[in-house]
């Protein structure tokens, strides 16, 4: 029997039409609130000219009549009066997620008097397919004696989960003295323009008793990797594991990262999908999925979901409470907590072997040069490269197999012989595999409407075929003097034999 999961093979898709709709009516009170859908294939990325599009605080206030608390949005920078009335009514759409995804834990909360802050970053998708950035910081409020944790949340069209934790640090700080400090700076960021890849922008913010101060925010140079940090992703796996995990989401599977904090979840998940780069996953991706989202685990088709581990129960429960037709044991259950009995609680069983052999064992080798105390960016570079290469030598030759594209008219990919054309015989039955995915299918469609693009991914492509005719060209020289050396051995033995024959060599 095949391990491979086909969407195609499930029926029940109108059940989980519904599923949704169910799943929206616990949440939303009237038909107009429609918009906490499961993300999308994403459109096209709108130019980004401003490093954020909001800020809210999110408390936990008591219910009335109930000794419950419930998370409500309690300050909003800027506010939704000053919004034109299409964007005010989007919005307040996007508000009701935000309350969900800040505290997703579907919890009774208490006041506490020490709670660890921590950040995390969620994504909302709008209609359209386009998606926007959550980026959040979950902390105790300054003061004495019990009180509840509450979040602030930053919208964005920007992907940086970095340079928005360095903003958090300045929110908390301001927050700490009083919560109208923190208008004049988000003013001051709103206005300041968004850098440029490697460029910094500095912001003027002044602090009562400390005076004004230039606070600079650094866009990291490659601008790809700006959302990413792989330390907690190795922190939590070991090479070999995240192997496994690469080549499940190369396939598309369905895979339900669980860890207890949610720092821990996005970052991971980010990380996961950016082992991807120049593909793109275009199928559901919530980092942290909301208690009442729960139901989404019964999903015939593939996801990436972050899922706090207190949740376990539930998600086996909902697993295996579907018809048979995807059960838990046809997905990829990843623990991610420290000093777990076992990393993979379920697994397909084939992880290890959809990889092609010899390039798994060149990304262990590459993966291992990394050091202890590197710098996030050196980090990044190391692991990006590995897996870009990876990419480069198995699928780095389509463009010569892009046929018939001349003006206006779009190319045709060829697949068969793309195929057959793969560097090594044994990537060709990872290779069969990959081009069935949705997410080289999109790419490759890019290809054929736009046959000579440039970016870093060509750029390597160019870098490994001019090494290749390199090396082939030193192979052929080292030949040509192998040859030369092996026939003035024989012309000297020749020579030899012939004087030996005449007896010359005797006189």
């Amino acid at each position: 029997m095949s391990n491979e999961v086909d969407a195609g093979d499930y029926g029940p898709m109108k059940r989980l039409s519904t599923m949704f709709s169910t799943l929206q009516d616990k949440f939303h009170r009237d038909r107009s609130d429609r918009d906490l859908t499961l993300p999308q294939p994403t459109a096209p990325a709108l130019a980004v000219t401003s490093f954020f599009e909001y800020l809210v605080v999110v408390s936990l206030g008591k219910k009335r009549g109930q000794g419950t608390y419930e998370p409500q949005i309690t300050y909003q920078f800027p506010k939704l009066a000053n919004m034109e009335l299409s964007q005010r009514e989007e919005e307040e759409k996007s508000l009701k997620a935000i309350l969900l995804f800040c505290f997703p834990e579907g919890v009774n909360w208490a006041p506490l008097t020490e709670y660890p802050s921590e950040t995390f970053s969620f994504v909302l998708t709008e209609v359209d397919g386009s998606r926007k950035n959550g980026y959040c910081r979950r902390l105790l409020p300054h003061g004495k004696g019990a009180r509840a944790p509450e979040a602030y949340c930053i919208i964005s069209r920007v992907a940086c989960f970095g340079l928005f934790s360095k903003i958090f640090d300045e929110v908390e700080k301001r927050r700490q003295i009083s919560m109208a400090m923190i208008y004049p700076f988000m003013q001051s960021l709103r206005e300041a323009p968004f850098p440029a890849p490697g460029n910094t922008v500095k912001i003027k913010s002044f602090i009562p008793e400390s005076g004004t101060e230039i606070i600079s925010l650094t866009r990291p140079l490659d601008s790809w990797l700006e959302h990413v940090d792989f330390r907690t992703l190795f922190h939590c796996l070991t090479n070999e594991e995240v192997l496994k995990v690469f080549a499940s989401t190369v396939l598309e599977r369905r895979i339900i990262f669980m860890a207890e904090e949610l720092s821990t979840l996005s970052q991971v998940l980010h990380a996961v999908a950016a082992l991807l780069y120049p593909f793109t996953w275009q199928h559901t991706f919530i980092s942290i999925v909301p208690s009442v989202l729960i139901d989404v685990v019964m999903a015939p088709t593939p996801y990436l979901l972050g899922v706090q581990r207190s949740k376990l129960d539930d998600v086996t429960d909902q697993s295996d409470a579907a018809d048979g037709s995807y059960p838990v044991t046809l997905m990829l259950i990843v623990d991610l907590t420290e000093g777990a009995e076992r990393t993979f609680i379920t697994c397909i069983g084939d992880e290890s072997t959809i990889l092609p052999e010899k390039l798994q064992e060149e990304l262990l080798q590459a993966l291992c040069c990394r050091r202890d105390n590197s710098t996030s960016e050196e980090l990044n570079k190391v692991v990006s490269e590995a897996f870009l290469s990876f990419f480069v030598k198995t699928v780095g030759h389509f463009s010569s197999h892009v046929k018939g594209s001349s003006g206006r008219q779009p190319g045709v990919f060829q697949k068969k012989s793309f195929c057959k054309a793969s560097e090594h015989k044994a990537s060709q039955h990872f290779v069969k595999r990959f081009i069935q995915t949705q997410m080289f299918d999109i790419f490759i469609q890019e290809v054929e409407r736009r046959p000579t693009q440039e970016g870093f991914f060509h750029k390597k492509i160019a870098e490994y075929q001019e090494s290749k005719k390199k090396e082939k060209a030193m192979r052929g020289e080292r030949a040509c003097g192998v040859n030369v050396g092996i026939f003035r051995q024989n012309e000297q033995l020749i020579c030899h034999m012939l004087l030996k024959t005449t007896g010359i060599d005797q006189q």
